[in-house]
């Protein structure tokens, strides 16, 4: 049997008000390599990730649904400018980053329709770029997203800030977040989670405001999560969310369960009619 037909990737550095912005796209093989001809799948990373972290699921997600897949590093993350900001960040930095970053990722790719797609908090930015793009954002898919701050989402950052107490920890995150990034890009994620200021944080403003629909995957057993989250998700949305429920399933379900992950992602992109041009 023949090998299947290799994608093409390309590579872009991308100003923004704030810094540069790194960015990659995956074009399935004999797709015009023309944004503004498709409409692309746009991830949006968890709070320690980047473009490298979502290892190999973008090109299996562009293989599978056909359609060009676009990955960004947040500004202060992975390969993309630092990021000075004092911490811990304001309860808005979610909602911020659909006006802020995303808006200058689409401005400097040219990019017109798009589904937004996110895991854990990149799932609530994800959600606000939907909001707050209702012409352009066709459909939202969400991957173990919080809906607002609960016990559990706690617990498990002060334990996960526990184990980075462990230097080699911090060294591995390092590899993926350059130029000494690696201290803030962890700073920023327990110092807010866990601050008194962002108790109550919820995605219930994007929710209602939700223009597409809505597919949100959750693992059964998501140590940063309990079902309540995409339950709430749904109840906010007023009917725009459909909620799945992986089950035996932990936080990262795209590395966990990529195949069914795939999957999922495929039946409700064609149940909803959303085209790829």
């Amino acid at each position: 049997m023949p090998p299947a037909p290799s994608l093409v990737s390309e590579t872009h550095q991308l100003p923004s008000p704030a810094g540069q912005l790194f960015a990659k796209i995956w074009w399935p093989p004999a797709l015009e390599p023309r944004l503004a001809a498709h409409v692309p799948i746009v991830l949006l990373h968890d709070s320690l990730g980047c473009v490298e972290l979502w290892r190999d699921f973008p090109a299996a997600l562009a293989r599978s649904t056909g359609r060009p897949v676009v990955a960004y590093d947040r500004l202060g993350f992975g390969r993309s400018q630092a990021r000075p900001d004092p911490l811990p960040l304001p309860p808005g930095f979610v909602e911020d980053e659909a006006l802020g970053g995303f808006a200058s990722l689409r401005a400097g790719l040219g990019l017109e329709r798009f589904i937004a797609f996110g895991h854990s908090v990149g799932g609530g930015m994800a959600a606000f770029c939907a909001a707050h793009h209702p012409r352009h954002c066709l459909g939202l898919i969400t991957e173990s997203a919080q809906a607002f701050v609960e016990d559990r989402t706690l617990a498990g950052v002060a334990e996960a800030k526990a184990g980075f107490a462990d230097p080699v920890q911090l060294q591995r995150l390092g590899r993926y977040h350059t130029e000494g990034k690696a201290r803030w890009v962890l700073d920023a994620w327990v110092q807010t989670w866990l601050s008194p200021g962002f108790a109550d944080w919820s995605l219930r403003k994007a929710m209602q405001a939700l223009p597409c629909p809505h597919l949100a995957l959750h693992g059964s057993e998501d140590e940063y999560g309990s079902t309540r989250h995409p339950e709430l998700l749904r109840q906010w949305s007023g009917g725009k969310t459909q909620v799945q429920i992986i089950e035996g399933c932990k936080h990262v379900p795209h590395r966990e369960r990529e195949a069914e992950v795939l999957e999922r992602v495929g039946r409700f992109l064609a149940a909803e009619r959303i085209s790829g041009n």
